[in-house]
């Protein structure tokens, strides 16, 4: 089960990542927001996108690497639920966005919670020990 989350997640982090670092516009537009062609913007757009698809490497590795799975779920958690809770911030501060973006929030957020979880049990159980003993 835990294998199959850090595909799932590691899949969405690799394919949205890739996206955002190599069209940029057309994945912002994609969600209603216009970048343009400032090439500080774009910069600042394509540099997430890197640090996406390399986590999203990192997923699926610790999905068939043991000694990565307590660092990849780690990230996992990390990475989702920021990005979900950072979407959650912004609908209060800033109002509601677009329902593409509203669905993106829902997702992080549920995969964030299910590497929490799995974080978890796997603490709770000393899977992270066996990984680090082989």
């Amino acid at each position: 089960m835990v294998k199959a989350l850090l595909v799932v997640a590691g899949a969405v982090a690799v394919v949205v990542g890739a996206a955002v670092l190599l069209t940029p516009v057309a994945f912002s537009a994609s969600y209603g927001v216009v970048l343009g062609s400032d090439a500080d913007a774009l910069s600042e757009r394509r540099a997430p996108g890197a640090g996406l698809l390399v986590i999203g490497g990192l997923l699926v590795a610790g999905a068939f690497v043991a000694r990565l799975r307590f660092t990849a779920l780690l990230a996992g958690t990390l990475v989702y639920l920021a990005y979900g809770l950072a979407r959650v911030l912004s609908l209060v501060l800033d109002g509601r966005p677009t329902d593409g973006l509203l669905v993106a929030g829902v997702v992080e957020l549920a995969i964030g919670a299910a590497c929490l979880g799995a974080l978890v049990r796997s603490v709770r159980t000393g899977a992270t020990e066996v990984a680090y003993a082989r």
